[in-house]
Protein backbone atom coordinates (compact mmCIF):
# COMPACT_ATOMS: atom_id res chain seq x y z
CA UNK A 1 0.00 0.00 0.00
CA UNK A 2 1.22 3.23 -0.42
CA UNK A 3 -1.50 5.77 0.70
CA UNK A 4 -0.27 7.36 3.86
CA UNK A 5 -2.09 6.48 7.07
CA UNK A 6 0.38 8.54 9.28
CA UNK A 7 2.57 11.04 8.00
CA UNK A 8 5.12 14.14 8.89
CA UNK A 9 6.13 16.79 6.44
CA UNK A 10 8.70 19.00 7.56
CA UNK A 11 8.87 20.75 3.43
CA UNK A 12 6.67 21.40 1.18
CA UNK A 13 5.59 18.41 -0.53
CA UNK A 14 7.06 17.56 -3.26
CA UNK A 15 6.36 14.60 -5.98
CA UNK A 16 9.85 13.34 -6.60
CA UNK A 17 13.26 14.41 -5.90
CA UNK A 18 14.69 12.60 -8.39
CA UNK A 19 17.15 14.33 -11.36
CA UNK A 20 16.56 17.94 -8.98
CA UNK A 21 19.12 20.16 -7.41
CA UNK A 22 18.38 21.29 -3.95
CA UNK A 23 21.74 22.91 -2.61
CA UNK A 24 23.60 25.34 -3.68
CA UNK A 25 27.35 24.95 -5.17
CA UNK A 26 29.53 25.93 -2.47
CA UNK A 27 27.19 23.63 0.09
CA UNK A 28 28.77 21.05 -1.90
CA UNK A 29 31.71 18.11 -0.35
CA UNK A 30 34.41 19.35 -2.81
CA UNK A 31 33.74 23.10 -2.41
CA UNK A 32 33.95 22.63 1.13
CA UNK A 33 37.01 20.81 1.28
CA UNK A 34 38.97 23.78 -0.73
CA UNK A 35 37.17 25.64 1.78
CA UNK A 36 38.92 23.88 4.12
CA UNK A 37 41.77 24.09 2.64
CA UNK A 38 41.86 27.55 1.89
CA UNK A 39 40.74 29.26 5.04
CA UNK A 40 41.92 26.41 7.83
CA UNK A 41 45.45 25.12 6.55
CA UNK A 42 46.73 24.78 10.13
CA UNK A 43 44.14 23.07 11.87
CA UNK A 44 44.22 19.60 12.85
CA UNK A 45 42.27 16.95 10.96
CA UNK A 46 43.50 13.55 11.08
CA UNK A 47 45.49 11.46 13.84
CA UNK A 48 46.45 8.11 12.98
CA UNK A 49 48.38 5.55 14.87
CA UNK A 50 50.60 3.02 13.19
CA UNK A 51 52.64 0.32 14.61
CA UNK A 52 53.50 1.97 17.99
CA UNK A 53 53.91 6.37 16.52
CA UNK A 54 51.54 8.77 15.67
CA UNK A 55 50.90 10.30 12.58
CA UNK A 56 49.20 13.78 12.20
CA UNK A 57 47.50 15.41 8.85
CA UNK A 58 46.10 19.48 9.58
CA UNK A 59 44.03 20.34 6.44
CA UNK A 60 46.48 21.62 4.16
CA UNK A 61 48.86 18.94 4.74
CA UNK A 62 46.03 16.03 4.06
CA UNK A 63 44.84 17.53 0.76
CA UNK A 64 48.55 18.11 -0.37
CA UNK A 65 48.47 14.55 -0.38
CA UNK A 66 44.93 13.95 -2.08
CA UNK A 67 46.13 16.24 -4.36
CA UNK A 68 49.02 14.11 -5.31
CA UNK A 69 47.25 11.13 -5.57
CA UNK A 70 44.47 12.91 -7.25
CA UNK A 71 47.22 14.00 -10.34
CA UNK A 72 48.02 10.15 -10.74
CA UNK A 73 44.51 9.28 -11.14
CA UNK A 74 44.20 11.50 -13.57
CA UNK A 75 47.39 10.54 -15.47
CA UNK A 76 45.50 7.06 -16.06
CA UNK A 77 43.23 9.11 -18.67
CA UNK A 78 40.11 6.76 -17.42
CA UNK A 79 36.97 8.01 -18.74
CA UNK A 80 35.09 10.59 -16.21
CA UNK A 81 32.89 8.47 -13.49
CA UNK A 82 34.69 5.56 -13.75
CA UNK A 83 34.49 3.60 -10.13
CA UNK A 84 37.84 3.50 -7.98
CA UNK A 85 37.51 0.48 -5.09
CA UNK A 86 38.55 1.37 -1.24
CA UNK A 87 39.56 -1.79 0.61
CA UNK A 88 40.46 -1.56 4.28
CA UNK A 89 40.21 -0.78 7.15
CA UNK A 90 39.38 3.19 8.38
CA UNK A 91 42.95 5.08 7.62
CA UNK A 92 43.44 8.77 7.42
CA UNK A 93 44.60 7.36 3.72
CA UNK A 94 41.53 6.10 3.43
CA UNK A 95 39.56 9.90 3.60
CA UNK A 96 42.24 11.49 1.53
CA UNK A 97 41.73 8.39 -1.48
CA UNK A 98 38.10 9.82 -1.08
CA UNK A 99 38.83 12.77 -1.68
CA UNK A 100 41.26 11.79 -4.67
CA UNK A 101 38.91 9.72 -6.48
CA UNK A 102 36.89 13.21 -6.55
CA UNK A 103 39.14 15.07 -7.71
CA UNK A 104 40.16 13.04 -10.01
CA UNK A 105 36.27 13.26 -11.36
CA UNK A 106 35.31 9.92 -10.47
CA UNK A 107 33.39 7.27 -8.40
CA UNK A 108 34.27 6.33 -5.06
CA UNK A 109 33.54 2.27 -4.52
CA UNK A 110 33.89 1.22 -0.63
CA UNK A 111 34.41 -2.52 0.46
CA UNK A 112 34.02 -3.58 3.84
CA UNK A 113 37.52 -5.07 5.47
CA UNK A 114 36.03 -7.93 6.67
CA UNK A 115 34.69 -9.63 3.62
CA UNK A 116 36.06 -12.85 2.05
CA UNK A 117 37.73 -13.12 -0.94
CA UNK A 118 34.15 -14.69 -2.59
CA UNK A 119 32.34 -12.24 -0.95
CA UNK A 120 34.98 -8.76 -2.09
CA UNK A 121 35.16 -10.50 -6.07
CA UNK A 122 31.15 -10.09 -6.62
CA UNK A 123 31.15 -6.83 -5.89
CA UNK A 124 34.32 -5.98 -7.81
CA UNK A 125 32.90 -7.91 -10.87
CA UNK A 126 29.55 -6.17 -10.73
CA UNK A 127 30.77 -2.64 -9.98
CA UNK A 128 33.71 -3.36 -12.30
CA UNK A 129 37.04 -0.72 -10.64
CA UNK A 130 39.29 0.28 -12.89
CA UNK A 131 41.71 1.06 -10.01
CA UNK A 132 41.17 -0.35 -6.34
CA UNK A 133 43.00 1.67 -3.12
CA UNK A 134 44.20 -1.07 -0.79
CA UNK A 135 44.68 -1.02 3.16
CA UNK A 136 45.07 -3.47 6.30
CA UNK A 137 42.30 -6.14 5.91
CA UNK A 138 41.25 -8.93 8.27
CA UNK A 139 42.33 -11.35 5.95
CA UNK A 140 45.52 -11.22 3.50
CA UNK A 141 44.03 -10.17 -0.01
CA UNK A 142 44.81 -12.99 -2.57
CA UNK A 143 45.38 -10.99 -6.00
CA UNK A 144 47.00 -13.13 -8.57
CA UNK A 145 43.91 -15.04 -9.89
CA UNK A 146 41.22 -12.28 -8.29
CA UNK A 147 39.34 -9.60 -9.75
CA UNK A 148 42.07 -7.55 -7.98
CA UNK A 149 44.80 -8.58 -10.47
CA UNK A 150 43.35 -6.46 -13.07
CA UNK A 151 42.79 -3.30 -11.30
CA UNK A 152 45.64 -0.35 -10.91
CA UNK A 153 46.56 -1.43 -7.69
CA UNK A 154 47.74 1.53 -4.91
CA UNK A 155 48.50 0.71 -1.17
CA UNK A 156 47.88 2.58 1.82
CA UNK A 157 50.88 2.07 3.98
CA UNK A 158 48.51 0.01 6.67
CA UNK A 159 48.74 -2.34 3.58
CA UNK A 160 50.78 -5.90 3.42
CA UNK A 161 53.41 -5.65 0.66
CA UNK A 162 52.08 -6.81 -2.47
CA UNK A 163 53.91 -7.63 -5.84
CA UNK A 164 52.52 -5.26 -9.08
CA UNK A 165 51.41 -2.68 -6.39
CA UNK A 166 51.80 1.02 -6.30
CA UNK A 167 52.48 2.70 -3.14
CA UNK A 168 50.85 5.81 -1.80
CA UNK A 169 54.42 6.81 -0.66
CA UNK A 170 55.82 6.35 -4.32
CA UNK A 171 53.03 8.72 -6.14
CA UNK A 172 53.87 11.29 -3.15
CA UNK A 173 57.14 11.00 -4.24
CA UNK A 174 56.75 10.92 -8.01
CA UNK A 175 53.89 12.74 -8.76
CA UNK A 176 53.37 16.78 -8.49
CA UNK A 177 50.02 18.40 -6.92
CA UNK A 178 47.03 18.69 -9.38
CA UNK A 179 46.70 22.42 -9.42
CA UNK A 180 43.39 22.91 -10.59
CA UNK A 181 40.01 23.17 -8.15
CA UNK A 182 37.76 20.53 -9.89
CA UNK A 183 34.41 20.87 -9.07
CA UNK A 184 31.33 18.15 -9.15
CA UNK A 185 27.92 18.31 -10.45
CA UNK A 186 25.15 18.21 -7.63
CA UNK A 187 24.01 15.21 -8.74
CA UNK A 188 27.03 13.66 -10.07
CA UNK A 189 27.74 10.25 -8.25
CA UNK A 190 30.39 10.50 -5.68
CA UNK A 191 29.83 7.10 -4.53
CA UNK A 192 28.31 3.55 -4.52
CA UNK A 193 28.52 1.82 -1.23
CA UNK A 194 27.49 -2.30 -1.42
CA UNK A 195 24.99 -2.78 1.21
CA UNK A 196 25.99 -5.52 3.28
CA UNK A 197 21.82 -6.77 3.69
CA UNK A 198 20.81 -9.58 5.96
CA UNK A 199 18.95 -11.16 3.43
CA UNK A 200 19.86 -11.35 -0.35
CA UNK A 201 22.96 -10.31 -2.30
CA UNK A 202 24.27 -7.50 -1.69
CA UNK A 203 23.39 -4.32 -4.32
CA UNK A 204 25.22 -1.06 -4.68
CA UNK A 205 23.61 2.20 -3.68
CA UNK A 206 24.43 4.87 -5.97
CA UNK A 207 24.59 8.34 -3.32
CA UNK A 208 24.89 11.97 -5.30
CA UNK A 209 27.28 14.47 -4.15
CA UNK A 210 23.81 16.50 -3.23
CA UNK A 211 22.81 13.32 -1.37
CA UNK A 212 25.93 13.27 0.75
CA UNK A 213 25.71 17.23 1.53
CA UNK A 214 21.93 16.46 2.95
CA UNK A 215 23.34 14.23 5.20
CA UNK A 216 25.61 16.12 6.71
CA UNK A 217 23.18 19.22 6.93
CA UNK A 218 20.51 16.85 8.57
CA UNK A 219 23.08 16.12 11.55
CA UNK A 220 23.42 20.46 11.95
CA UNK A 221 20.89 20.48 14.82
CA UNK A 222 22.70 17.70 16.86
CA UNK A 223 26.48 18.47 16.46
CA UNK A 224 25.74 22.67 16.41
CA UNK A 225 27.25 24.61 19.69
CA UNK A 226 30.64 22.15 19.98
CA UNK A 227 33.67 23.70 21.32
CA UNK A 228 36.45 25.11 18.66
CA UNK A 229 37.81 21.81 17.41
CA UNK A 230 34.87 18.64 18.24
CA UNK A 231 36.66 14.88 18.06
CA UNK A 232 35.74 11.96 17.34
CA UNK A 233 37.32 8.35 17.22
CA UNK A 234 36.63 6.82 13.50
CA UNK A 235 36.29 2.74 14.09
CA UNK A 236 33.39 1.41 12.47
CA UNK A 237 33.53 0.57 8.50
CA UNK A 238 33.74 3.63 6.45
CA UNK A 239 31.99 1.59 3.92
CA UNK A 240 29.09 1.97 5.54
CA UNK A 241 26.51 5.00 5.47
CA UNK A 242 26.73 5.64 9.07
CA UNK A 243 30.41 6.05 9.35
CA UNK A 244 30.72 8.00 5.88
CA UNK A 245 28.18 10.55 6.34
CA UNK A 246 28.82 10.95 10.72
CA UNK A 247 32.60 11.52 10.26
CA UNK A 248 33.73 11.78 6.75
CA UNK A 249 31.02 14.05 5.52
CA UNK A 250 30.45 15.86 8.82
CA UNK A 251 34.06 16.63 8.94
CA UNK A 252 33.65 19.12 6.19
CA UNK A 253 31.08 21.08 8.05
CA UNK A 254 32.31 21.33 11.52
CA UNK A 255 35.73 21.60 13.10
CA UNK A 256 36.09 18.16 13.67
CA UNK A 257 39.12 16.10 14.17
CA UNK A 258 39.37 12.52 13.37
CA UNK A 259 41.09 10.02 15.40
CA UNK A 260 41.42 6.54 14.31
CA UNK A 261 41.80 3.14 15.71
CA UNK A 262 44.56 0.94 14.60
CA UNK A 263 43.07 -2.13 15.42
CA UNK A 264 40.61 -4.36 17.93
CA UNK A 265 43.91 -4.57 19.76
CA UNK A 266 44.79 -1.12 20.39
CA UNK A 267 41.00 0.31 20.47
CA UNK A 268 41.13 1.25 24.27
CA UNK A 269 44.03 2.98 23.47
CA UNK A 270 43.29 4.94 20.50
CA UNK A 271 39.48 5.33 22.14
CA UNK A 272 41.80 7.09 25.45
CA UNK A 273 44.03 9.02 22.89
CA UNK A 274 41.00 10.84 21.20
CA UNK A 275 39.06 11.71 24.21
CA UNK A 276 35.56 12.24 21.81
CA UNK A 277 33.33 14.88 21.95
CA UNK A 278 30.96 13.37 19.56
CA UNK A 279 31.06 9.33 19.95
CA UNK A 280 29.49 7.09 17.46
CA UNK A 281 28.53 3.57 18.03
CA UNK A 282 26.60 0.35 18.12
CA UNK A 283 24.68 -1.29 20.83
CA UNK A 284 27.30 -4.17 21.27
CA UNK A 285 29.97 -2.16 22.17
CA UNK A 286 27.94 0.15 24.65
CA UNK A 287 26.61 -3.35 26.05
CA UNK A 288 30.15 -4.33 26.17
CA UNK A 289 31.03 -0.94 28.12
CA UNK A 290 28.07 -1.72 30.55
CA UNK A 291 29.09 -5.25 31.66
CA UNK A 292 32.83 -4.05 32.02
CA UNK A 293 31.64 -1.80 34.49
CA UNK A 294 28.99 -4.05 36.42
CA UNK A 295 31.86 -6.45 37.09
CA UNK A 296 33.81 -3.76 38.97
CA UNK A 297 30.39 -2.68 40.66
CA UNK A 298 27.09 -3.96 41.07
CA UNK A 299 23.82 -2.83 39.47
CA UNK A 300 22.50 -2.31 42.73
CA UNK A 301 24.94 -0.16 44.47
CA UNK A 302 25.54 1.85 41.37
CA UNK A 303 21.56 2.79 41.40
CA UNK A 304 22.01 3.60 45.31
CA UNK A 305 24.86 6.16 44.74
CA UNK A 306 23.59 7.63 41.49
CA UNK A 307 20.51 8.41 43.53
CA UNK A 308 22.58 10.51 46.50
CA UNK A 309 22.94 14.15 45.16
CA UNK A 310 26.32 14.96 47.11
CA UNK A 311 28.34 12.02 45.43
CA UNK A 312 26.59 11.04 42.09
CA UNK A 313 28.56 13.44 40.05
CA UNK A 314 31.96 12.01 41.27
CA UNK A 315 30.80 8.71 40.49
CA UNK A 316 29.70 9.58 37.02
CA UNK A 317 32.33 11.70 35.90
CA UNK A 318 34.70 8.57 37.20
CA UNK A 319 33.21 5.93 35.43
CA UNK A 320 32.40 7.98 32.16
CA UNK A 321 36.39 8.72 32.81
CA UNK A 322 37.71 4.84 32.79
CA UNK A 323 35.30 4.74 29.74
CA UNK A 324 37.48 7.49 28.18
CA UNK A 325 33.98 9.11 27.29
CA UNK A 326 33.74 11.86 30.07
CA UNK A 327 34.31 14.53 26.86
CA UNK A 328 31.69 13.08 25.03
CA UNK A 329 29.00 15.75 24.40
CA UNK A 330 27.20 13.60 22.13
CA UNK A 331 27.00 10.04 21.99
CA UNK A 332 24.60 8.62 19.12
CA UNK A 333 23.99 4.67 18.47
CA UNK A 334 22.72 3.09 15.32
CA UNK A 335 23.13 0.32 12.77
CA UNK A 336 21.24 -1.99 14.91
CA UNK A 337 18.37 -1.62 18.10
CA UNK A 338 19.43 -0.36 21.54
CA UNK A 339 17.76 -1.58 24.23
CA UNK A 340 16.07 1.63 26.26
CA UNK A 341 17.19 -0.34 29.28
CA UNK A 342 20.77 0.17 27.91
CA UNK A 343 19.87 3.53 26.74
CA UNK A 344 19.06 4.87 29.60
CA UNK A 345 21.60 3.54 32.02
CA UNK A 346 23.94 5.70 30.26
CA UNK A 347 22.22 8.60 30.61
CA UNK A 348 21.35 8.08 34.33
CA UNK A 349 25.29 8.26 33.96
CA UNK A 350 25.32 11.87 32.49
CA UNK A 351 26.05 10.41 28.97
CA UNK A 352 24.13 12.56 26.09
CA UNK A 353 23.15 8.96 24.24
CA UNK A 354 20.92 9.17 21.36
CA UNK A 355 19.80 6.91 19.01
CA UNK A 356 19.17 7.64 15.16
CA UNK A 357 17.86 5.59 12.07
CA UNK A 358 18.52 5.76 8.35
CA UNK A 359 19.40 3.55 5.52
CA UNK A 360 22.01 3.35 3.08
CA UNK A 361 19.57 4.37 0.47
CA UNK A 362 18.10 6.96 2.52
CA UNK A 363 21.08 8.59 4.29
CA UNK A 364 20.67 9.25 8.32
CA UNK A 365 16.69 10.95 8.17
CA UNK A 366 16.00 10.42 11.83
CA UNK A 367 17.89 11.96 15.12
CA UNK A 368 16.00 13.43 18.60
CA UNK A 369 16.45 16.78 18.76
CA UNK A 370 18.21 18.44 21.98
CA UNK A 371 15.45 18.09 24.49
CA UNK A 372 13.03 15.96 22.24
CA UNK A 373 14.73 12.46 23.14
CA UNK A 374 11.81 9.63 23.87
CA UNK A 375 13.88 6.09 24.73
CA UNK A 376 12.41 3.89 22.26
CA UNK A 377 12.30 6.44 19.71
CA UNK A 378 14.77 7.55 16.95
CA UNK A 379 13.43 10.87 17.31
CA UNK A 380 12.01 13.38 14.57
CA UNK A 381 12.72 13.20 10.75
CA UNK A 382 15.53 16.03 9.90
CA UNK A 383 14.61 18.95 7.48
CA UNK A 384 15.43 16.95 4.60
CA UNK A 385 13.57 14.36 4.86
CA UNK A 386 9.53 13.09 4.62
CA UNK A 387 8.51 10.73 6.44
CA UNK A 388 5.07 8.74 6.43
CA UNK A 389 3.88 5.11 7.71
CA UNK A 390 1.42 3.17 5.07
CA UNK A 391 -1.83 1.87 5.72
CA UNK A 392 0.24 -2.10 6.25
CA UNK A 393 2.77 0.15 8.76
CA UNK A 394 5.59 0.28 6.66
CA UNK A 395 7.92 3.18 6.55
CA UNK A 396 8.82 5.54 3.41
CA UNK A 397 10.86 8.25 3.13
CA UNK A 398 11.14 10.43 0.43
CA UNK A 399 13.58 13.42 -0.05
CA UNK A 400 16.86 14.56 -1.26
CA UNK A 401 19.46 12.16 0.14
CA UNK A 402 17.42 9.03 -1.48
CA UNK A 403 19.55 7.63 -3.61
CA UNK A 404 19.82 7.98 -7.44
CA UNK A 405 19.21 3.94 -7.48
CA UNK A 406 20.85 0.95 -7.26
CA UNK A 407 23.90 0.62 -9.48
CA UNK A 408 22.81 -1.88 -13.14
CA UNK A 409 19.71 -2.49 -11.18
CA UNK A 410 16.98 -0.14 -12.58
CA UNK A 411 13.92 -2.74 -12.20
CA UNK A 412 15.14 -2.90 -8.41
CA UNK A 413 15.04 0.95 -8.56
CA UNK A 414 11.47 1.50 -9.63
CA UNK A 415 9.94 -1.42 -7.58
CA UNK A 416 11.86 0.17 -4.45
CA UNK A 417 9.99 3.70 -4.68
CA UNK A 418 6.65 4.73 -4.39
CA UNK A 419 4.39 6.17 -7.65
CA UNK A 420 5.26 9.62 -5.84
CA UNK A 421 8.71 8.79 -4.70
CA UNK A 422 8.54 7.73 -1.73
CA UNK A 423 11.59 4.72 -0.76
CA UNK A 424 10.23 1.64 0.71
CA UNK A 425 12.42 0.84 3.76
CA UNK A 426 10.62 -2.63 4.86
CA UNK A 427 10.85 -1.48 8.19
CA UNK A 428 7.39 -1.36 10.17
CA UNK A 429 7.26 1.61 12.45
CA UNK A 430 4.68 4.33 14.00
CA UNK A 431 4.74 7.62 14.75
CA UNK A 432 3.82 9.65 17.79
CA UNK A 433 2.09 12.99 18.14
CA UNK A 434 5.13 14.89 18.49
CA UNK A 435 6.70 13.83 15.43
CA UNK A 436 9.12 10.96 16.79
CA UNK A 437 9.34 7.60 15.05
CA UNK A 438 9.79 4.00 16.81
CA UNK A 439 10.87 1.05 14.45
CA UNK A 440 8.85 -1.75 15.50
CA UNK A 441 10.95 -4.34 13.23
CA UNK A 442 11.27 -5.57 9.67
CA UNK A 443 7.58 -6.44 7.63
CA UNK A 444 9.69 -9.23 6.08
CA UNK A 445 10.85 -10.82 9.36
CA UNK A 446 7.08 -11.13 10.50
CA UNK A 447 6.24 -15.22 10.33
CA UNK A 448 3.47 -17.40 11.21
CA UNK A 449 3.04 -19.91 13.69
CA UNK A 450 1.45 -23.28 13.07
CA UNK A 451 -1.66 -21.81 15.08
CA UNK A 452 -1.92 -19.02 12.75
CA UNK A 453 -0.79 -16.60 14.88
CA UNK A 454 2.02 -13.86 13.21
CA UNK A 455 4.91 -13.05 15.39
CA UNK A 456 7.15 -10.03 14.85
CA UNK A 457 10.35 -10.93 16.27
CA UNK A 458 12.53 -7.33 16.93
CA UNK A 459 10.13 -6.48 20.06
CA UNK A 460 11.01 -9.38 21.64
CA UNK A 461 15.06 -9.83 20.68
CA UNK A 462 14.63 -6.29 22.29
CA UNK A 463 13.59 -7.37 25.47
CA UNK A 464 16.26 -10.65 25.20
CA UNK A 465 19.13 -8.45 24.61
CA UNK A 466 18.60 -5.25 27.49
CA UNK A 467 19.63 -8.39 29.90
CA UNK A 468 22.75 -7.93 29.26
CA UNK A 469 23.48 -11.58 28.74
CA UNK A 470 23.73 -12.03 25.09
CA UNK A 471 26.12 -11.16 22.57
CA UNK A 472 23.18 -12.27 19.55
CA UNK A 473 20.10 -12.77 19.54
CA UNK A 474 17.42 -14.25 16.71
CA UNK A 475 13.72 -14.98 17.45
CA UNK A 476 12.45 -17.96 14.83
CA UNK A 477 9.60 -20.38 14.50
CA UNK A 478 7.56 -20.11 10.90
CA UNK A 479 5.12 -22.83 11.19
CA UNK A 480 6.20 -24.28 14.70
CA UNK A 481 3.89 -24.12 17.47
CA UNK A 482 5.24 -21.13 18.85
CA UNK A 483 8.44 -18.78 18.63
CA UNK A 484 11.66 -19.29 20.39
CA UNK A 485 14.93 -17.59 20.52
CA UNK A 486 18.81 -18.96 19.39
CA UNK A 487 20.76 -16.78 21.02
CA UNK A 488 25.13 -16.41 21.62
CA UNK A 489 26.16 -15.94 25.14
CA UNK A 490 28.33 -12.82 25.93
CA UNK A 491 32.34 -13.79 25.54
CA UNK A 492 32.68 -14.27 29.64
CA UNK A 493 29.24 -16.82 29.69
CA UNK A 494 30.37 -18.67 26.71
CA UNK A 495 33.98 -19.73 28.78
CA UNK A 496 32.46 -20.30 31.80
CA UNK A 497 30.07 -22.79 30.37
CA UNK A 498 32.28 -25.39 29.32
CA UNK A 499 32.49 -26.49 33.31
CA UNK A 500 29.40 -28.48 33.92
CA UNK A 501 28.52 -27.29 37.57
CA UNK A 502 28.91 -23.56 35.32
CA UNK A 503 26.54 -24.10 32.86
CA UNK A 504 23.92 -25.85 35.35
CA UNK A 505 23.78 -22.59 36.85
CA UNK A 506 23.76 -20.71 33.79
CA UNK A 507 20.89 -22.96 32.66
CA UNK A 508 19.06 -21.76 35.57
CA UNK A 509 19.46 -18.21 34.74
CA UNK A 510 18.64 -18.89 31.25
CA UNK A 511 15.20 -20.17 32.07
CA UNK A 512 15.18 -17.24 34.35
CA UNK A 513 15.39 -14.77 31.31
CA UNK A 514 12.93 -16.57 29.59
CA UNK A 515 10.04 -16.23 32.19
CA UNK A 516 11.18 -12.67 32.36
CA UNK A 517 10.59 -11.95 29.07
CA UNK A 518 7.29 -14.18 27.94
CA UNK A 519 5.43 -12.18 31.17
CA UNK A 520 5.63 -9.23 29.16
CA UNK A 521 4.69 -10.55 25.87
CA UNK A 522 1.60 -11.77 24.84
CA UNK A 523 0.34 -15.36 25.20
CA UNK A 524 0.98 -16.22 21.61
CA UNK A 525 4.56 -14.65 21.68
CA UNK A 526 5.71 -16.02 24.32
CA UNK A 527 9.25 -18.06 23.48
CA UNK A 528 8.85 -21.76 24.12
CA UNK A 529 12.91 -22.42 24.54
CA UNK A 530 16.19 -20.95 24.11
CA UNK A 531 18.65 -22.25 21.90
CA UNK A 532 22.35 -21.37 23.34
CA UNK A 533 25.08 -21.15 20.05
CA UNK A 534 28.44 -22.08 21.82
CA UNK A 535 30.56 -20.99 19.13
CA UNK A 536 30.17 -17.12 18.39
CA UNK A 537 28.31 -15.71 15.27
CA UNK A 538 30.91 -13.41 13.29
CA UNK A 539 31.19 -12.19 10.10
CA UNK A 540 33.63 -14.64 8.75
CA UNK A 541 31.36 -17.44 9.64
CA UNK A 542 28.47 -15.37 7.61
CA UNK A 543 25.70 -15.44 10.41
CA UNK A 544 26.88 -11.56 11.09
CA UNK A 545 26.89 -8.65 8.66
CA UNK A 546 29.65 -6.30 8.32
CA UNK A 547 27.62 -3.85 10.18
CA UNK A 548 26.98 -6.59 13.27
CA UNK A 549 23.38 -7.03 12.13
CA UNK A 550 22.26 -11.38 12.44
CA UNK A 551 21.72 -12.55 9.18
CA UNK A 552 18.54 -14.52 9.96
CA UNK A 553 18.46 -16.25 6.74
CA UNK A 554 21.63 -18.04 7.35
CA UNK A 555 20.62 -19.26 10.69
CA UNK A 556 17.33 -20.30 9.18
CA UNK A 557 19.46 -22.04 6.24
CA UNK A 558 22.60 -23.55 8.42
CA UNK A 559 19.77 -24.85 11.31
CA UNK A 560 16.48 -25.58 10.12
CA UNK A 561 16.81 -29.25 9.78
CA UNK A 562 16.88 -29.36 13.87
CA UNK A 563 14.24 -26.96 14.73
CA UNK A 564 11.50 -29.79 14.90
CA UNK A 565 13.71 -32.06 17.12
CA UNK A 566 14.46 -28.76 19.91
CA UNK A 567 10.69 -28.28 19.42
CA UNK A 568 10.27 -32.16 21.27
CA UNK A 569 13.04 -32.30 23.14
CA UNK A 570 10.56 -30.72 25.89
CA UNK A 571 13.18 -29.07 27.50
CA UNK A 572 13.23 -24.89 27.89
CA UNK A 573 17.20 -24.45 27.16
CA UNK A 574 18.83 -26.15 24.69
CA UNK A 575 22.56 -26.41 24.20
CA UNK A 576 23.53 -26.34 20.31
CA UNK A 577 27.43 -27.77 20.55
CA UNK A 578 28.15 -26.96 17.17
Amino acid sequence: MEDSGTATRTQESRTSYSGETWIARDELPLENIYRNEREHASRMFLTQPVRGTVREWKWGAALGEARRVAAHLKAQNWPPGSRVAIVGKNCAWWIMADFAVWMAGHTSVPIFPSLRETARNAILEHSQPVACFLGALDLPPEIEGTALERLHRISFPTALPAPGTTTWEGILEAQEPLAECPVRGPLDIATIIYTSGTTGDPKGVMQSFQALAFMAKSMHPVLSGGGPLDRILSYLPLAHIAERAIVEMNSLYFPLHIFFAESQETFLADLGRARPTVFFTVPRLLVRFQQGVLEKITQQKLALLLRIPIVRGVVQRRILKALALESVRLAASGSAPLPVAVLEWYRHLGLNLVEGYGMTETGITHVPLPGKLRPGYVGNASAYAETRISNDGEIQIRGPMNMAGYFRNPSLTQSSFTHDGYFHTGDRGEIDTEGRLRIIGRIKEEFKTSKGKYIIPAPIEHELAASGLFESVCVLGQGMAGPFAAVVLVPESRTACTAPETRAVLEQQLEQERLRVNRRLEQHEQLRFLVVALEPWTVDNGFITPTLKVRRGRIEERFATLFNSWESAGTTVVWLEA
